[in-house]
């Protein structure tokens, strides 16, 4: 089904999704897909009268009104949205308007929102506490489900965010090594730690901003970039500093500067070159892991990294991240070995709990072959319709993990990205909006879908891209 869109821009060509779809199990039919209630369903006038009004008060409170920056809607224009509640696949605003939500808490809504079974659970855990800052048997649980279905992860920690674990993991690198430098990907987005801020996506990507102010060069010096995809960059760095790169971290799908899928064997070429130079391999999976398959993108393209970070979908939607990989590399971690790192909210019962229940849906038969199912049908139908209508599109999709650019294409990395017509893609992304669909308000996101999303929802959903594509 993937290999059917034309056009598409990333690289995954009929070779491609064939050599991946072996590695997908089969599962049975019986698999039965949680509808959405919805609620408010008659049509109105589409209005943001609440929201600007709530805007307008948040900036005087919080630095641009937001706690994160791509939440203001600087790239795409036009008023932000102040929701109010979520359920299966919809969003509502304060002002009643209703949309289909494609952006899922940027990610980890992968079973729907405010999911009965998963709230049931939560409200259960509750009645013991919201927090111990001690040990609970909760984190038992969820660290014997993600080892057993990551195949990198030996021993795991829990942190906070994804933030969190990926300054973990570079601490480790660091420390397992007795290196300092390492290789990030340009457009790769790591979290907000100084290391990291070198040609970073995401929201870096989003408002133009060349690296963080307030960054010391000192906190960067060690950190070398490659673009993506680019084999003979990497080899390069590795020649010009024999003996000194720790490791090498890398999306292994790029979800912070739109969808990037890696080239065939680039992965594979990565995790050789590591080992050929006492390097690590680190997979940064909060965005792709258990989301691409259920052992992440390192099941999917069946290529073990030294250590993983995962975050989004292992807390079911509430605050969390961890990192993990080969045992004899995580017992460096305090109080086993002598890294330190540590978290007051690390393991909170209430995150154990909603990922617990969360990572047992995912194993539900048929779970991704649903999601592949409905997010092709969604990539191919919006690109058809663009194309339809005469605009330059391209895009692609892994299982419930999707983008696409306002370019011709091929888009291979973040230079690629930066050729697509944002202004295009911000009077697409409101035309959206009025029309009851949201995606990221930014070119450079990743979108999601979930097993909430109906049949229904996607033909709606292409149907509004269409009239939206024609009117701009």
């Amino acid at each position: 089904m993937a290999a059917t869109i034309n056009g598409v821009g990333v690289g995954l060509g009929l070779r491609f999704y064939s050599k991946l779809a072996k590695r997908v199990p089969s599962r049975s039919s019986s698999f039965r897909v949680n509808m959405a209630v919805s609620v408010g369903d008659q049509k109105k006038t589409f209005s943001l009268e609440k929201s600007e009004e709530a805007f307008n008060a948040a900036k005087n409170l919080m630095p641009g009104g937001v706690n994160s920056p791509v939440r203001a809607f600087k790239s795409v224009g036009g008023q932000p949205i102040v929701m109010d509640s979520v359920k299966g696949s919809y969003m509502w605003d304060i002002d009643g308007n209703k949309y289909i939500d494609y952006v899922g808490s940027w990610g980890p809504a992968i079973i729907g929102h405010a999911d009965d079974e998963v709230l049931a659970a939560l409200a259960e855990t509750m009645k013991k506490g919201t927090s111990f800052g001690a040990p609970c048997l909760l984190e038992n649980t969820l660290a014997e489900m993600v080892i057993s279905a990551v195949p990198s992860i030996e021993m795991v920690r829990f942190v906070n965010s994804g933030t969190e674990a990926c300054m973990g993991v570079l601490r480790l690198a660091r420390a397992f090594t007795g290196r300092e430098k390492i290789i990030k990907f340009e457009g790769c987005y790591h979290g907000h730690a100084d290391p990291f801020l070198v040609k970073a996506g995401s929201g870096v990507a989003t408002l133009g901003l060349p690296d963080s102010p307030g960054v010391p060069r000192a906190a960067t010096f060690e950190t070398l970039t490659a673009p993506f995809n680019d084999l003979a960059a990497v080899e390069k760095i590795f020649e010009s500093n024999k003996g000194e790169l720790a490791a090498v971290i890398l999306e292994p799908v790029v979800g912070n500067s739109g969808f990037i899928a890696p080239k065939p064997d680039f992965l594979e070429a990565l995790r050789q070159i590591t080992k050929e130079n006492g390097a690590l391999l680190v997979f940064d999976e909060v965005m792709t892991g258990f989301r691409l398959s259920y052992g992440g993108a390192q099941e999917y393209f069946g290529i073990t990294p030294d250590l993983t970070t995962l975050g989004k979908i292992i807390g079911g939607g509430l605050p969390v991240g961890a990192y993990g990989g080969r045992r004899e590399i995580m017992e460096m971690v305090a109080p086993a070995g002598p890294m330190y790192q540590a978290g007051t909210l690390s393991g909170n019962p209430l995150a154990m709990t909603a990922g617990i229940h969360t990572l047992k849906r995912l194993q539900s038969p048929g779970a991704y072959e649903y999601l592949n199912k409905i997010t092709g049908e969604l990539v191919e139908g919006i690109i058809n319709a663009g194309k339809k209508t005469g605009h330059a599109i391209c895009g692609g999709y892994i299982s419930g993990m999707f983008g696409f650019f306002f370019t011709e294409g091929p888009v291979y990395n973040f230079d690629d990205a930066k050729k697509s017509d944002t202004a295009k893609f911000a009077r697409f992304f409101r035309g959206m909006l009025e029309e009851g669909v949201y995606f990221a308000p930014s070119q450079f996101e990743a979108g999601f879908t979930s097993l909430a999303h109906s049949s229904e929802d996607i033909q709606n959903t292409i149907a509004a891209a269409e009239k939206v594509l024609r009117e701009i």
